[in-house]
């Protein structure tokens, strides 16, 4: 646990600039794995209120809230900056937590859009994302992995579950893996990222709960 204060500390104090732009860049060019590797750490066994992040820090955060009516809402949050998080997705779950609606940017679809279940494999689930390509989750036929593969059937991301780790962040139950070379070579531009990282929880859930 201290050895990844120590490592987010001495990442953020290299690389502390000014200027908002060069910060923002800065988290970019991390994301994409140019500054840090391309594996993100997923918190929490409930990825409906879990952070993910490197050794920079959070990437991205989830939280949910129930309103007065039972109602939920998760939300997805993307850190540009130190202390500055913008949200790029809302996801309100219908009745008994059921798939009900998404908004991902200025896009609004049916949660049920981004896991279409593929014909005759109930276990694939299909859905589109802003560059406009089909990508699908499917299970990994030989290890405990849930592959993200484009149109080509290249691989181009995967979550790996692990043993839980505690980290002072949170404890550690999974990895989301990003390969930025494969394919169209666009996996971890932002607006593509965010879709995958709402894609990846859902898929988690529903594999959890058999939505």
């Amino acid at each position: 646990m201290s050895c990844l204060v120590e490592e987010i500390n001495a990442h953020r104090k290299k690389h502390t600039i000014s200027q908002d732009d060069d910060e923002k860049r800065t988290l970019e060019e991390d994301i994409t794995g140019k500054l840090g590797p391309d594996i993100l750490s997923w918190t929490n066994q409930d990825p409906r209120e879990s952070q993910l992040f490197n050794s920079w820090g959070v990437i991205y955060r989830f939280s949910t809230v129930v309103n007065p009516n039972g109602a939920s809402t998760t939300t997805l949050w993307r850190t540009i900056r130190t202390n500055k998080e913008d949200r790029v997705a809302k996801l309100e779950w219908g009745p008994n937590g059921g798939l009900g609606r998404a908004v991902i940017g200025k896009n609004v679809m049916p949660m049920a859009d981004l896991l279409r279940p593929e014909r005759g494999l109930p276990d694939v689930r299909t859905f589109n994302a802003p560059d406009g390509l089909l990508y699908r989750w499917r299970p990994s036929p030989t290890t405990h992995e849930n592959l993200l593969e484009d149109s080509a059937g290249h691989v181009v991301a995967l979550f790996r579950h692990t043993r839980p780790t505690r980290y002072q962040i949170g404890d550690v139950y999974g990895e989301l893996h990003l390969f930025r070379s494969a394919g169209a070579a666009t996996i971890t531009h932002p607006p593509i990222l965010d879709t995958v990282t709402v894609t990846a929880m859902l898929y988690r859930f529903s594999q959890a709960f058999g939505l």
